[in-house]
């Protein structure tokens, strides 16, 4: 074969398009408790992938800050918002202000979450009700004020947990009802913002090394003697999924509390 043929017949590969790496150009999306944790590990990525990030905070403001710097520096955009998930009209009005700064709201990560374990009579209704309030409450305040500004394509995405479908030891009930109730609020709310073209989706973690759950704690043996890959998650892994959800392949994908624990339910 001469030059001339073999020239004709090599296979050129394009560089990457612009879209193909970073499928969330255009996009605006609210980071609900995305200071620290899974939130922020979300935070990175979706900035990675091309979304401009608004950091909502109750408290770490040294921490969001020190997020955005991070962003920027990575050639990201990103601001930080002070929205405390137990005040209901201050998480909305964080929410209508990030959406009119930058014109648009297309995906909203609820990550803001506590957790309290104690033994039944020795776990205080004060506890209970914080609970209930950031873990529950706060997501459906956040998703009503973003789905005002959403359009279609909009992306809902909410921080679970794998304690919806296991809770092996005593002390957790609370948490894991917490978590169990938005099984059910993102199936009714993938029914209410559907037909705008809306999805809404759980990410339900495992254990996770984070300051909630670090793979130094008292419960990591525990837990990894019950999971089918015995580690505690990444942070980075669970942003991974979210990044998923949050990206047009996902359009199809709605009223779903996706599992990514290492096997701790199965």
């Amino acid at each position: 074969m001469n030059a001339t043929a073999q020239n004709s017949t090599r296979t050129h590969t394009a560089a990457p398009s612009s879209t193909a790496s970073q499928p969330l150009a255009g996009k605006v999306a609210f980071i609900h408790g995305g200071s620290r944790g899974i939130g922020a590990a979300a935070a990175r990525r979706l900035a990675r992938d091309g979304a401009r990030v608004a950091i909502g905070y109750a408290s770490s403001a040294i921490a969001a800050e020190a997020l955005v710097e991070d962003i920027k520096a990575a050639g990201g955009h990103a601001i930080a918002v002070k929205a405390d998930a137990t005040d209901a009209a201050a998480l909305t009005r964080a929410i209508d202000g990030v959406a009119a700064q930058f014109g648009r709201l297309d995906i909203l990560v609820n990550s803001a979450g506590v957790l309290a374990i104690a033994p039944l009579d020795q776990f205080t209704l004060e506890d209970f009700d914080r609970t209930v309030a950031v873990n529950i409450r706060s997501v459906f305040v956040a998703t009503q004020a973003a789905a005002r500004h959403m359009t279609e394509g909009g992306r809902i995405i909410n921080i679970g947990s794998t304690n919806a479908q296991r809770m092996p030891f005593a002390g957790g009930a609370a948490y894991a009802m917490s978590k169990s109730a938005l099984v059910g609020l993102v199936k009714g709310l993938a029914r209410d913002l559907g037909p705008r073209g809306i999805t809404v989706n759980n990410v339900a973690p495992g254990p996770v090394d984070t300051d909630m759950n670090p793979a130094s704690g008292d419960f990591a043996t525990l837990m990894h003697s019950l999971m089918a890959i015995p580690r505690h998650g990444k942070a980075e892994e669970i942003a991974g999924m979210v990044a998923y959800l949050a990206g047009p392949e996902a359009a199809f994908v709605t009223g779903a509390d996706l599992l990514i624990d290492g096997g701790f339910a199965a």
